[in-house]
């Protein structure tokens, strides 16, 4: 599903009615008798229910008085706070609020008068947000910021028409004092900052509403922001042959682990071989070997040249060079360790070795401040930074990687020709053709240690399999997350560890039709 920014919305809209034909006033019928669906269904089960709805001046206000206009119509008391006069409404706003005035009452609020909204809001079951909408770009203010607080305040049930008024439909934060919406209809179709954090809080449970846009509109291949759904993924996926064997399913070769770290080598070979791989090969320093031995029954370990610290040492780079030679995609990084004998071996690696490699944690450590050498390898490339590690690579706070992931991560997929994978809530993917990809699977219980070294199994697993970089980080994103949650299910979140993935990955696979 395509994802928009309020100008790429805006645009939409204008095309709609300018090329279609479709008037301003129809879209608006639509997105309002929608709204009305959507508060009507949460008041089911409440006897007299009564509805606030909230309106501003623009058309989020137009559509909250067409909403307002069909509750009555479904016999729900219904009153409309309008913040301002009514002769400062104009276009298609104007005329649903000189429809709706007719029809029940329309309560004039001004900045003197906060005490009579917050009367109103104290006694409705519900209120319906249409104070501002995807427009708004500055911080709240005056009338406008005081009426989002006192939303706040009434602690009822809120529904917000297309965004919560107050946030940034571009990143998702809030613009000064922001509405935190139990449910949010969106029109036509998400926007960016309904689903990055912190904006998905404020949005609360999303519904995407047609309002009877052209679907050339919608799928307009421009449009270059996608939500990852279950069907896609699905369709990435390969058939295994029922004469498949251990050759013909992909072989992945891991180098990863060092003393301290040999969870994460476990962890990213198994996640590899959970994900349908026929063979997973692990090179681990000399010393460590037999630990792994014991720990991996179906994972081929292979002992390497090692340093006097126990990590990967420059005299391997042969031997892995020989066994890269059998893989058709490597997993780089997890546990490795920042020894320099050791990233002087990656940065060779990474030069010499022509086959597609995932690259994560200690791998990606050691480019900082060098991150163009990704743009110089000779093969398909997939990094998968935490935004820590990002702020590395690009000598910027992490904070600004927060703010800026969709943009940021975009940047460096096209500039390096390489696909990035920028962890986190809702995990950001982009290709090097500029499209990113927003994924909606995962919990807070993710947040623990390992759970991005099964992640890196996963995706190179998949890459192994003869799936495109892209589509297999796509892929291994979206399943990686559905496991979180299948295992939150099971576990709880609080009581989650990175394991718990791999157990739950047989039944992601049967869950997302090709098991």
């Amino acid at each position: 599903m395509k994802v928009v920014t309020a100008g790429e919305m805006k645009e939409i809209d204008r095309k709609a009615m300018k090329d279609f034909c479709i008037p301003g006033l129809v879209l608006m019928e639509n997105a309002g008798m929608a709204v009305a669906r959507k508060v009507e269904e949460m008041l089911k089960g409440i006897a007299n229910p009564r509805v606030v709805v909230v309106s501003g001046k623009g058309n989020n206000g137009g559509d909250g008085c067409v909403a307002a206009r069909q509750l009555k119509k479904s016999g729900i008391e219904t009153t409309v706070l309008l913040l301002g006069r009514k002769r400062d409404v104009k276009g298609d706003a104007r005329v649903n609020l000189s429809i709706v005035s007719k029809l029940l009452p329309v309560v004039e609020v001004s900045s003197q008068e906060l005490k009579k909204l917050k009367a109103e809001l104290e006694s409705c079951d519900l209120v319906v947000d249409a104070i501002v909408g995807t427009g708004a770009n500055d911080r709240m203010k005056g009338l406008v910021a005081s009426a989002i607080t006192a939303v706040g305040e009434c602690n009822k049930p809120v529904v917000c028409i297309d965004i919560p008024s107050g946030l940034d439909a571009g990143n998702g934060l809030p613009l000064g004092v922001c509405v935190r919406g139990t449910e949010t209809v969106t029109l036509g179709l998400p926007k960016a900052g309904l689903l990055l954090y912190p904006g998905a809080c404020f949005a609360g449970k999303l519904t995407v509403a047609d309002i009877g846009l052209p679907d050339k509109l919608l799928e307009d291949k421009n449009l270059s922001l996608h939500l990852l759904q279950n069907k896609e993924i699905a369709s990435i996926l390969p058939q295994r042959p029922p004469d498949a064997h251990k050759g013909s399913m992909g072989r992945v070769l891991v180098l990863a682990g060092s003393c301290g770290y040999t969870g994460a080598a476990v962890l990213t070979s198994m996640g590899a071989l959970r994900s349908g791989c026929g063979l997973v090969t692990l090179g681990v320093p000399r010393s460590l070997n037999t630990i792994f031995e014991i720990k991996l029954t179906e994972v081929i370990t292979k002992p390497l040249l090692e340093t006097e610290a126990g990590t990967l040492g420059l005299e391997a780079e042969g031997e892995i060079i020989d066994m890269v030679k059998q893989a058709d995609a490597l997993a780089v990084g997890p546990g490795l360790a920042r020894h320099p004998e050791t990233q002087a071996l990656v940065r060779k690696l990474m030069m010499t070795v022509e086959k597609p490699m995932v690259i994560d944690a200690d791998a990606l450590n050691i480019l900082e401040g060098d991150i163009s050498l990704l743009g110089r390898r000779q093969a398909p490339t997939v990094i998968t930074p935490h935004p820590g590690e990002m702020s590395r690579l690009l000598g910027i706070p992490a904070s600004k990687v927060q703010a800026k992931r969709v943009s940021l991560s975009r940047e460096t997929a096209v500039k390096q020709g390489i696909v990035v994978v920028l962890k986190g809530a809702r995990t950001v993917i982009a290709g090097s053709d500029g499209n990113v990809f927003i994924n909606p699977t995962g919990n807070s219980g993710m947040a623990s240690a390992g759970m991005g070294d099964v992640l890196t199994g996963i995706i190179a697993s998949l890459v192994s399999q003869g799936i495109e970089c892209l589509e297999a980080a796509k892929a291994g994103v979206f399943l990686h997350g559905l496991a979180g949650d299948i295992a939150a299910d099971v576990k709880g979140k609080e009581a989650m560890i990175a394991g718990d993935l791999l157990d739950s990955l047989s039944e992601v696979f049967l869950k997302i039709g090709t098991g």
